[in-house]
């Protein structure tokens, strides 16, 4: 029996997605991945690059060094072998921090003040970090190939019916996607982010409890600058109270793992 292109397509599509499938550290869940270590440590590094040159790099000693001593310390306790870890403040207003592939850890000072100590500061990068372990933004190129494949197949078994029709299904599918997988996948990410980085925290000798206070901090940061929930599933982060209950959630995991820090101590 013959077998149709798009059969064809939809067979290697399928074959593709379980030969991609990997095992995040610590939560044990099963993602897909593509993407070369090497070559997503490479994206990670050109992308980082190109970051410090198009924004300013803070110039405060204090601010630098804290975060170096803290990144490092957190670091040291989270599996990702061959990492180059970067840790680099840059000036911003903005009250956010980003990791890019292979260790590239960014955080802006218009966080600082709501970070307010080390422990706080070692929650953010915490979580930072378990993007990185986890592998997310691999993960996320990963899925966009699979999707990418699914509207070429979907299009193409469209070809012959009427134009109308065709486009409607093309749209409906693009909207399917971002609305049912992506984003709430972009969720699933953050909140297994905050999930490793609470364990890193615990390791690292900070009192897991901290992440709840800075994310509840962060809450009300969100609530003075007048940023409501808006439409919960057009939301690529979770929502501040759900963020808050997970964290509660996992903490006796987290309580587990904590061990006071020396100096030295790896």
């Amino acid at each position: 029996m013959r077998t149709s292109c798009v059969d064809g397509g939809l067979i290697c599509l399928m074959a593709g997605v379980l030969i991609g499938c990997t095992t995040v550290p610590e939560t044990g869940r099963r993602q897909i991945n593509f993407i070369p270590q090497g070559e997503e440590m490479q994206l990670g590094l050109t992308s980082f690059e190109k970051m410090k040159q198009a924004v300013s790099i803070s110039k405060d000693p204090a601010a630098n060094a804290l975060v170096q001593k803290i990144g490092k310390r957190v670091a040291t306790v989270a599996p990702l072998p061959n990492a180059q870890w970067e840790f680099v403040v840059f000036e911003s207003k903005e009250a956010n921090a980003f990791c890019l592939p292979g260790g590239k850890v960014g955080v802006y000072t218009g966080l600082l003040p709501i970070t307010r100590d080390e422990a706080g500061l070692a929650t953010v990068l915490g979580h930072e970090i378990g993007h990185a372990v986890a592998h997310h933004g691999a993960e996320r190129m990963s899925e966009a190939l699979v999707l990418q494949t699914g509207g070429s197949l979907l299009d193409a078994s469209l070809s012959k019916s009427d134009p109308r029709t065709h486009g409607a299904m093309v749209t409906a599918y693009g909207l399917a996607a971002e609305v049912g997988r992506e984003l709430p996948h972009s969720r699933k990410q953050e909140s297994e982010a905050d999930h490793l980085g609470l364990i890193y925290l615990a390791r690292a000798g900070y009192q897991p409890e901290a992440a709840v206070a800075f994310w509840e901090r962060f809450a009300e940061y969100n609530r003075q600058q007048g940023g409501g929930e808006g439409l919960w599933f057009l939301r690529a982060h979770p929502l501040d109270d759900v963020r808050i209950k997970q964290l509660k959630e996992w903490l006796p995991e987290a309580q587990r793992e904590y061990r006071p820090w020396s100096p030295g101590m790896n």
